[in-house]
């Protein structure tokens, strides 16, 4: 019989749906193997939608105060699904009070912050899982196998964009992901960070950084249909040039209004023996080069992922059937509830959310200086 892990949500908006929806389907899919969950209260500021939320996803209570959730003994795990400004403050009173934490990403708004979040997590010996669900795509589990078997040789070259075109229209109202003080970032954050989690979990530590980033579109109505306009404070685009501590060089970018681009996170591994490549907008392939084979057949082949490619089998029995993008965040989950049913590893911990934080700031604080900048590790006790 698989062992119950009661939920409280805080934030009951786009990310509580998905994660609701998560839970659901990781324990139909995975069932013993993992913990249960089961919904115990959801939070959100506003009544309406807080009790809206409870009884359209099954939680048995709602509140507006989010320490209700956090001091509740019947939550063994709380899962912060709210805007970037409010996770570090929720993020520690919950460890502080010795409850299990998932948080979405980014861990905080600043590196230290998410230092801070990692040791105290340390400390209680709790659960402490960041939400970076493209580390939990089989195709990135793939392309992580090939660098380590060693087929394709020497890592050179890691080259990575993440570009979406939703906020192309200049007549989109300013919202929270445009200013500083509740973002933290523009593009970089919200989806640099999703690539920054692939290429540390494949290619390891940063050493420095060098960026630049733009603000293409200044203003934008203060709200929707209004004339009153509002200043954009962070970044649509950014760039920078990456040194790994493996010796490894790497060109990454990304833009929030990339025409054309719906959910591009693509990347590119470069080795002295071969090369593979990974377009999200199509999630079940990896391309892959080796050039080693007779030069008669040399040539980059198609490779549909499967069952022997990570979690894949969970979904579909065979090759090329297909799974979806909200099945990475299912993966994420299911590894969130066996790690708690099981004290099952995983990968994703505060440190990891802490060491992708700690490169954006490196990156941010680059785009200022217009040179080279170090990723620092000051707390070596965070070093994966």
């Amino acid at each position: 019989m698989s062992k119950k892990v009661r939920i409280g949500m805080v934030g009951a908006g786009w990310m509580c749906k998905a994660h609701v929806n998560a839970y659901t389907n990781a324990f139909s899919l995975y069932g013993d193997k993992i913990g249960e969950p089961v919904f115990k209260i959801i939070m959100d500021i506003n009544e309406g939608v807080s009790k809206e939320a409870a009884e359209k996803f099954g939680f048995e209570k709602w509140t507006t105060n989010w320490m209700d959730v956090i001091n509740s003994d019947e939550v063994d795990i709380v899962d912060i699904v709210t805007p970037n400004v409010f996770h570090y403050e929720i993020a520690k009173a919950a460890l502080l009070n010795g409850k299990n934490v998932y948080c979405e990403k980014p861990l905080s708004l600043s590196a230290e912050e998410s230092k801070e979040l990692a040791k105290i997590a340390k400390e209680k010996g709790v659960l402490n899982y960041v939400a970076f669900n493209n580390v939990m795509n089989p195709a990135t589990e793939y392309m992580k196998q090939l660098i380590q078997s060693g087929k394709l040789g020497e890592i050179m070259r890691f080259d990575g964009r993440y570009d979406q075109d939703m906020l192309l229209d200049p007549s989109i109202a300013i919202t929270w992901r445009h200013l500083v003080k509740q973002a933290g970032s523009g593009a970089l954050g919200d989806l640099g960070s999703h690539l920054l989690s692939v290429s540390q979990y494949i290619m390891g530590d940063i050493e420095s950084v060098n960026a630049v980033s733009k603000i293409y579109i200044p203003e934008r109505p203060a709200k929707t249909g209004s004339s009153e306009m509002a200043s954009v404070e962070t970044e649509d685009y950014m760039a920078f040039t990456a040194l790994y501590q493996s010796g490894a060089i790497g060109q990454l970018s990304t833009s929030r209004i990339g025409t054309g681009r719906k959910n591009y996170l693509a990347f590119e591994v470069q080795g002295t023996l071969g090369t593979a490549t990974f377009n999200l907008e199509r999630l079940n392939e990896v391309n892959v080069y080796f050039h080693n084979e007779e030069s008669t057949h040399r040539g980059f082949r198609n490779v549909l992922l499967g069952p022997d490619h990570g979690d894949y089998g969970v979904f579909q029995p065979a090759s090329g059937i297909n799974i979806s993008f909200n099945d990475m965040k299912v993966i994420e989950v299911a590894k969130v509830l066996d790690a708690f049913a099981n004290d099952a590893e995983y990968v994703c911990n505060f440190e990891f959310g802490a060491k992708i934080d700690t490169c954006i700031q490196a990156i941010l604080k680059s785009a200022k200086t217009h040179q080279w900048e170090k990723v620092e590790e000051k707390d070596t006790s965070l070093c994966l």
